[in-house]
C-alpha cells in the first residue's frame, strides 16, 4: 500500500501552531534568520545580483518588497527570488550536513518578502520558517544521498517544498489545500550539481523560493494537484532519487526539529571542506607555517568532499568555493576564510595557486564528514598533523551567538549604514515579538 507521505506532512503543518514550538527552536530560528539576512545582504551588490536584477526588473510587478541591501523594490516572488540568489552567492549560508541543505535559503525570503506584503507577526513568521525548514530537510533525508548522487542539488530541488510550506502556513492554507501546495511544489524541482562554481547555483534556492511560493498562492485559490506528490509511482521521491525512506519525513513530527540540526559557516565556501580549512589554520597558528616551508599537504576526508569540491585548478572565487585543493591552501596562505578570500584575484594568486598544487586529497571512509586529518609536510623533513574532531560551526561545534554577530557586521559593514546595524540584529534576535516580521525587511533594505 501506498504511504500516505503527503498527506500526512499536509496535516501536521497545518495544525502545527506557534505555542507547539519549544524554546529551543524559536530560538535557533532567529539564529538561522540572523545569518540569513547577513549573508543575503552581504552578497546583494555582487555581479550576480546586478545582472539578475537587470534581467527581471523591466518585467517585474508592483514594488511590493525590498531586495535586502539595496533601494531596488520588486513584487514579492521576484523579491524573494533575489533574495533568495542574493543569500546563497557567497555560499557563506546554513547548512544541514546530513543533507547538504542550506535551508534558510529557500524558506526565509519567501516568508520575509510575504511578511511585507501582508502583515504577519513575528510569531506567525517563526513558525512558518521552522516548517518549512522542517518540510525542505525530512524530505531531503528522505532521499539523499542517492537523489544527490544522481546530480540533483537538494537546496533547490527540496526548498521549493520549504518555500511552499512556509508561505502556505503563511497564508492560513488547509490540510487539504496545503497538500495540493506541496504537491505543486513537486512538480517543480530545480538544481543541478553541473552548475556547481557558477552564478547558477545561487540562482537554485531563489528559484525555489519563488516557486514555493507561487506553489502556495496556487493552493490558495483552489488550484489543485496529486494528493501524493512526494510519494506516487511517478511522483517526486521515486523520479528523483534511488531511494525513498518516507519515514525519514512522517516519523516524529512535532517531536523533534531539522532545525536544529542546523550548522553555520564561520568559512564562506562549501561546508565539506571546512575541517580541512580548520586544519591548516591551526597548523599555521602553532607553527607559524608560510607557503615557502611547505612541501606537501596531504588531507584526509570524507567522501563527500571530492563528491562536491573536487575542482583541481579553480579560476574564479565561485569556483574556488568548490575546491578542497584551494580550501586547503588558502588557510595557510590567509589565516581565514571569509569572502575576500573567495575573490577572483585570491583564487589566481601565484602563491596561492603554487600551494594548492601541493595538496593531495585522500578519501577515508571512517571519517564524519565534519571530520579531517591534515599533515604537513616540510622542506626540513618534518611532518606537522593535525586531526579535526567537528569542524567550527558544526552542531558538534556550533558558532555562538556572538561569533554569528560578529559574521553579520562583517557581511553589512559598508552596505546597511552604520546606526542601524544593531538594530537589524535586535529585529532579529526579537523576531518572536514583533508585532510586524516585515519590519526586518524594511530595516535590511539600503
Amino acid at each position: 500500500m501506498m504511504p500516505d507521505v503527503t498527506m500526512h506532512l499536509a496535516r501536521h503543518v497545518a495544525a502545527a501552531k506557534h505555542t507547539d514550538l519549544p524554546d529551543a527552536v524559536r530560538k535557533e530560528v532567529a539564529r538561522a534568520l540572523l545569518n540569513w539576512v547577513g549573508v543575503a545582504i552581504g552578497a546583494s551588490r555582487h555581479e550576480t545580483i546586478e545582472i539578475a536584477l537587470r534581467a527581471i526588473a523591466p518585467f517585474a510587478g508592483p514594488p511590493q518588497a525590498a531586495v535586502l541591501g539595496r533601494h531596488d523594490r520588486l513584487d514579492i516572488m521576484n523579491a524573494a527570488m533575489l533574495n533568495g540568489i542574493s543569500s546563497h552567492v557567497f555560499d557563506f549560508d546554513d547548512t544541514d550536513l546530513s543533507t547538504t541543505v542550506h535551508p534558510s535559503a529557500p524558506v526565509a525570503p519567501a516568508v520575509l518578502a510575504l511578511a511585507e506584503h501582508r502583515k504577519m507577526t513575528g510569531a506567525d513568521f517563526v513558525l512558518a520558517m521552522a516548517l518549512g525548514i522542517e518540510a525542505e530537510c525530512r524530505i531531503a533525508r528522505a532521499v539523499v544521498p542517492p537523489h544527490q548522487a544522481i546530480g540533483w542539488h537538494p537546496t533547490g530541488t527540496c526548498g521549493v517544498f520549504g518555500a511552499a510550506v512556509a508561505t502556505g502556513k503563511a497564508l492560513g492554507l488547509d490540510a487539504s489545500r496545503m497538500a495540493h501546495a506541496i504537491g505543486l511544489a513537486a512538480t517543480q524541482p530545480v538544481g543541478i550539481r553541473e552548475m556547481f562554481g557558477s552564478m547558477t547555483k545561487s540562482f537554485h534556492p531563489g528559484r525555489a523560493a519563488q516557486s514555493g511560493m507561487l506553489s502556495a498562492f496556487l493552493a490558495e485559490q483552489g488550484y489543485t494537484s496529486s494528493e501524493q506528490g512526494i510519494e506516487a509511482k511517478r511522483g517526486w521521491a521515486n523520479i528523483l532519487s534511488t531511494k525513498q525512506d518516507y519515514a525519514a519525513i512522517t516519523e516524529g513530527l512535532g517531536e523533534t526539529y531539522e532545525i536544529m540540526r542546523n550548522s553555520y559557516k564561520p568559512y564562506a565556501c562549501g561546508l565539506v571542506v571546512h575541517p580541512v580549512i580548520d586544519g591548516c589554520i591551526r597548523l599555521r597558528g602553532a607553527y607559524g607555517l608560510t607557503p615557502s616551508t611547505i612541501d606537501r599537504i596531504d588531507v584526509d576526508i570524507h567522501p563527500i568532499v571530492m563528491e562536491l569540491t573536487a575542482k583541481r585548478a579553480p579560476s574564479t572565487g565561485l569556483e574556488g568555493k568548490f575546491s578542497v585543493y584551494y580550501a586547503a591552501a588558502i588557510g595557510i596562505v590567509a589565516g581565514v576564510a571569509g569572502e575576500p578570500q573567495f575573490s577572483d584575484a585570491a583564487v589566481r594568486d601565484p602563491v596561492t595557486v603554487a600551494l594548492r598544487d601541493k595538496v593531495a586529497p585522500r578519501i577515508d571512509d571512517t571519517l564524519h564528514q565534519d571530520q579531517a586529518r591534515v599533515r604537513i609536510t616540510l622542506t626540513d623533513g618534518r611532518v606537522l598533523e593535525q586531526f579535526v574532531e567537528h569542524a567550527v560551526g558544526s552542531v558538534s561545534n556550533p558558532m555562538t551567538d556572538i561569533q554569528l554577530e560578529a559574521k553579520f557586521k562583517d557581511l553589512v559593514t559598508g552596505i546597511v549604514p552604520p546606526d542601524r546595524v544593531q538594530h537589524l540584529i535586535d529585529l532579529c534576535w526579537g523576531v518572536d515579538a514583533l508585532d510586524d516580521a516585515g519590519d526586518i525587511a524594511r530595516a535590511a533594505a539600503a
